[in-house]
């Protein structure tokens, strides 16, 4: 779990530092206009919305394993290049499940306090490979796979994926 945070937070200080770079060089403000000085916090919750949660705090509750069934798990497993593809929205865990049963080539994957069943062109957007191994560990179900060893892979792999499969 400390791996997607990690990644999260060295994304954070990166965009820090380049923040506090370019004040260093900008022009001095007007007396009337106080500049805030970059801050951590403010580079966390950015970051966290960048990959598709609300703030921080929710991406560190998700990617720290924190989330209890029911929770809000954000759009992190979603792409917008994903709208316009056929998937099953389902509204219970339980819905989804079966849905997800008898069909081999389909995955199934949290969405705010929702369920997705889809197939592998919607996997192929979010970046990751369908074929994966860490797929059969998780029998194709991030919502019971959570926080186990494959579930962790898929994750830190979709947060590797181009920024345009977040946007």
């Amino acid at each position: 779990m400390t791996r997607l945070l990690t990644e999260l937070k060295t994304r954070a200080r990166l965009r820090l530092n380049a923040a506090r770079r370019a004040a260093r060089g900008a022009a001095p403000a007007p007396p009337t206009v106080t500049r805030r000085e970059p801050r951590l916090r403010d580079d966390l919750d950015h970051v966290a919305r960048d990959v598709g949660f609300a703030h921080w705090e929710h991406a560190r509750r998700v990617l720290g394993g924190l989330a209890a069934a029911g929770d809000d798990m954000g759009t992190f497993w979603h792409a917008p290049a994903c709208q316009s593809m056929l998937s099953v929205w389902l509204s219970t865990h339980a819905e989804a499940r079966a849905a997800l049963q008898g069909d081999r080539g389909r995955y199934l994957l949290p969405y705010r306090r929702q369920f997705i069943v889809a197939d592998a062109d919607y996997v192929v957007e979010l970046g990751l490979h369908p074929s994966d191994p860490a797929w059969g560990e998780v029998r194709r179900d991030l919502v019971a796979g959570y926080t186990s060893d494959a579930w962790l892979a898929l994750a830190f792999q979709r947060l590797k994926a181009p920024r345009s499969a977040f946007a």
